[in-house]
């Protein structure tokens, strides 16, 4: 299987700079996989589940929040979220009061663009919950 350059950029780091030989990525119309001579294309993100496949075979689980992804020609994806956090990053505690708040945030009387941010921010702390789940051990 052959190889492409990845780079997943944040705002406030550099997630991933290497090859990969796959990403799945959460669209906005639904997951979508790149692998090696994808088509150019530009993929609108939501908040979700990436999963890097590298080279070795190895698989590399993180949740995103929103951006989009660029694939060109010459094997390059480059993808831009606003943030990006592997499940064992997540602090739980805070991923639960950050859910607590945009539920209560949902139940008040706000204009549309505060309902928008406020589902938002109930998307990202639930995916945040859902990947941090994955790696624990039942009944923690």
């Amino acid at each position: 299987m052959g190889t492409f350059h990845l780079k997943i950029i944040a705002y406030d780091k550099i997630f991933y700079d290497e090859e990969a030989a796959s990403v799945v990525l959460p669209a906005i119309d639904g997951e979508v996989q790149i692998l090696t001579n994808h088509e150019e294309c530009v993929v609108a993100l939501k908040t979700g589940e990436v999963r890097i496949g590298t080279p070795k075979g190895e698989m590399i689980p993180a949740v995103c929040g929103s951006g989009f992804a660029e694939v060109t020609s010459d094997n390059q994806v480059e993808i831009l979220v606003d943030t990006i956090e592997r499940p064992e990053e997540i602090d739980i505690r805070r991923a639960k009061e950050a859910k607590e708040r945009a539920e209560e945030q949902l139940r008040q009387k706000q204009s549309i663009q505060e309902y928008y941010r406020s589902k938002a921010s109930l998307a990202r702390a639930m995916e945040r919950l859902k990947a941090s789940s994955h790696d624990r051990p039942i009944g923690y």
